[in-house]
C-alpha cells in the first residue's frame, strides 16, 4: 500500500480541503501516516494570504524537501501554489508536482500514476470546484466549509483571485456531511467560509438562517459554531435564532479589520465606526453573555498615529472577548499595494504589540470574572493526568482553553469524612465528552477548571 502524509498550513478552510483530499486518498486505497518520514508521497497544502503565511509555507516545503529522500515524492498544492506556481517551480526544483486550489482530481490522478510507475509532466490549473467530502478533523469538532470564494472587494485581500467568486455549497450536501460527522461522534460543527453571512445567495428563499435551522434539527447532542461573519450583513433574524437555539454556541467571529472610517474606506470595507458600535451593542443585547471575537489590521497604508489611537480607543471601549491583530502585508496585484503612505515595519510592530498588550489585560479581566462559575465544556484532549477542554467562548486552535488537572474534582453534599475536602480524584474522561466544569483560576488567555458532578 502507498503511504501518504498531508501537512496543512493556514486557515480552517485549508484544514477542510486537506480533510476532503485525505478521504479521497483513503477511498483510492492509499494509507495516511502521521510522520512525513514514513510516507511514499508527501503533500503540503500551502497558504498564501499574507507575507508571514507565505514564508511559513515556503519554509515547510523546503523542510519536507530535505527529508523526502530519493524514493518519496513531494507534491505541493493550495493557495500559495496557485498564486506563485512558476516562481516555486523555478526556486524549489525538489518539488515533484504542484497544483492550485480545488485540483483534487488532478492530485489523485497524479499520485495514482506514480504508483503505476508513471509521472505526469503536464500539470495545468483548472477551474476551482466546490468540493465536499466528510472526514472528521477531530472526534470533538469538525469544520464544515459551507461556501467557496468571495465577492467582497477588500483592497488588501488576494482570496478572490485565488479561490474565485462566492459559491454556496448546496444545503443537502452540508446536511449529509454534518450528519456523518455527528454519527462519528463529533460534538461541535464549526461553520466556515470567507463570509458565511452570504450563504444561500444563489438559492431561492434559503439562507444562513435556513441552514442553521436545518442543522440544529439533526438529532444528537452537539453544538454549532459560526466563524467569519461580515459585519454589515449580520441580520436581526440571525441574531434572534442564535439567541434562542441551544445548539448554536453564543460566539461570533466578526472580522472588523479596523474602526476608523478613513481606513475602512481605503480597505474597501463596508460600515463605519458608529455602525460597528451599534452592531456590537445590538448583538450583546440580543444574545446575553455572547463571546465576540474580531481581527484588526495595523499599519495599513495611510494609517496615521491618530487613526491608530482611534482603533486603540475603540478596542478599549468595546472590550472584545477575543481579538487577533495582523500587520498589513503588501500583496502583489492588490489595490492596497498601490496606495500611498505605506507604514514602516518598525511602526507596524509597535502598534501590534501595543494592541496585544492591552487586549491581554482585557482578556485577563474577563477571565477573572469567570472564577467560581460553572459551564458546559467539550473535552478536546486527554494527556495523562491533564485534560484540555473548551467553553462556548473558545473556538479550537485560535482561542484559549480550560486546563483540568487530574487531582481535582469538585464534589457536593458528601457525608464521608474522608471526602470532606473540596476535591477528590478526577474520574476518567475522554475526547468528545460534554462535561460541567467550575472555573477556579484564570490567566491572560487560558483558564483552570475542575470537573463538577
Amino acid at each position: 500500500m502507498t503511504k501518504i502524509n498531508i501537512t496543512t498550513l493556514g486557515c480552517p478552510k485549508n484544514v477542510v480541503d486537506s480533510g476532503h483530499l485525505a478521504r479521497r486518498f483513503e477511498l483510492e486505497g492509499f494509507i495516511h501516516v502521521d510522520d512525513a518520514n514514513d510516507a511514499d508521497i508527501i503533500l503540503v497544502n500551502t497558504c498564501g494570504f499574507i507575507r508571514d503565511a507565505k514564508e511559513e509555507s515556503i519554509e515547510e516545503i523546503l523542510r519536507l524537501a530535505r527529508i523526502k529522500g530519493k524514493k518519496a515524492k513531494l507534491v505541493v498544492f493550495g493557495c500559495l501554489a496557485k498564486r506563485y506556481r512558476d516562481e516555486l517551480i523555478k526556486e524549489i526544483p525538489e518539488m515533484d508536482a504542484i497544483f492550485g486550489v480545488g485540483e483534487d482530481n488532478s492530485i489523485i490522478a497524479y499520485c495514482k500514476d506514480l504508483v503505476k510507475g508513471k509521472r505526469k509532466k503536464d500539470i495545468g490549473d483548472i477551474k476551482i470546484p466546490v468540493t465536499y467530502r466528510s472526514l472528521p478533523i477531530a472526534s470533538s469538532y469538525a469544520y464544515l466549509k459551507i461556501a467557496e470564494g468571495c465577492d467582497k472587494k477588500c483592497t488588501f485581500c488576494v482570496i478572490p483571485s485565488i479561490r474565485g467568486k462566492f459559491r454556496s455549497i448546496p444545503p443537502e450536501k452540508m446536511l449529509k456531511e454534518a450528519g456523518e460527522h455527528i454519527k462519528n461522534g463529533v460534538r461541535e460543527l464549526i461553520l466556515v467560509a470567507q463570509d458565511i453571512t452570504k450563504y444561500g445567495k444563489e438559492f431561492e428563499n434559503y439562507n444562513l438562517v435556513s441552514l442553521l435551522k436545518d442543522l440544529a434539527s439533526i438529532k444528537g447532542d452537539f453544538r454549532i459554531r459560526l466563524l467569519y461573519l461580515y459585519p454589515t450583513e449580520i441580520t436581526d433574524e440571525l441574531l434572534e435564532l442564535i439567541a434562542k437555539e441551544d445548539k448554536i454556541q453564543k460566539y461570533l467571529d466578526i472580522p472588523l479589520q479596523h474602526s476608523e472610517d478613513k481606513i475602512l474606506r481605503l480597505m474597501g470595507r463596508r460600515g463605519t465606526r458608529k455602525e460597528y458600535i451599534k452592531l456590537i451593542r445590538n448583538i450583546r443585547r440580543t444574545i446575553p453573555g455572547v463571546a465576540l471575537r474580531t481581527t484588526f489590521i495595523v499599519g495599513f497604508p495611510g494609517e496615521t498615529e491618530e487613526d491608530f489611537q482611534g482603533l486603540v480607543d475603540f478596542i478599549e471601549e468595546m472590550r472584545f472577548d477575543r481579538l487577533g491583530v495582523f500587520k498589513y502585508s503588501k500583496e502583489e496585484d492588490t489595490p492596497a499595494s498601490k496606495l500611498k503612505g505605506h507604514v514602516p515595519e518598525k511602526v507596524k510592530d509597535r502598534r501590534l504589540d501595543e494592541i496585544m498588550k492591552r487586549q491581554a489585560l482585557i482578556s485577563l479581566e474577563k477571565n477573572m470574572e469567570l472564577i467560581g462559575r460553572r459551564y458546559e465544556a467539550i473535552i478536546d484532549e486527554v494527556d495523562g493526568n491533564t485534560a484540555i477542554a473548551r467553553l462556548y467562548s473558545h473556538a479550537p486552535e485560535i482561542d484559549g482553553v480550560v486546563i483540568i488537572q487530574s487531582t481535582e474534582h469538585r464534589i457536593q453534599n458528601t457525608e464521608k469524612e474522608s471526602l470532606s475536602a473540596d476535591f477528590c480524584p478526577l474520574p476518567s474522561v475522554k475526547v468528545g465528552d460534554l462535561v460541567t466544569i467550575e472555573i477556579v483560576d484564570a490567566y491572560d488567555y487560558d483558564l483552570k477548571g475542575v470537573l463538577y458532578p
